[in-house]
């Protein structure tokens, strides 16, 4: 096997033969080979937030969340329906009508909050991914995420220490 060995990196001729063959293949990284893959992200709980002005799209929209939900095997918790907000309006008829002929508007706001526990990161990205590509027109939607992470070790070891001259 014919090979050349210069500053501790080795060439044979079999990768010559790859590089001529295609020139655009790269050495791989030691650092991408040797990868560490870090923990999947917990998520203690995933709030969402449904905005929109028509009640039977947001119940639709929500039972179709739920199914989503059963499918993916999630925990669900509690779904509320608060009650809806009003804005009045009260416009003129004509912009240079007189005053005593008025027009008054209302604009309802349903909302809907929908709570999912216990989720890995995979798993959470996959289903928001899902439920927000299939949002209707006129629903906007609010995402809260809770992360369970691991405590700082500045705060574990702060916290060792009081414990121990507590005793």
């Amino acid at each position: 096997m014919n090979s050349i060995t210069r500053n501790s990196f080795r060439v044979t001729s079999s990768f010559i033969r790859s590089a001529l063959t295609n020139p655009f293949s790269t050495i791989p990284d030691t650092a991408e080979t040797l990868a560490i893959e870090e923990p999947d992200k917990l998520y203690k709980t995933i709030e969402i937030e449904l905005k929109g002005n028509d009640p039977e799209v947001m119940k639709s929209y929500s039972k179709f969340a739920q199914m989503a939900a059963d499918h993916l095997e999630i925990k669900k918790g509690e779904f509320k329906k608060p009650l809806h907000e009003r804005n009045n309006l009260c416009l003129l008829r004509a912009a240079f009508a007189s005053k005593k002929s008025r027009v008054q508007y209302e604009i309802r706001t349903y909302f809907r909050y929908m709570n999912f526990h216990h989720l890995t990161g995979s798993t959470a990205d996959t289903f928001l991914e899902y439920i927000q590509r299939n949002l209707p027109e006129g629903v906007a939607m609010k995402v809260t995420k809770l992360e369970v992470r691991k405590l700082p070790e500045e705060i574990t070891k702060a916290l060792e220490s009081t414990n121990n001259h507590a005793q």
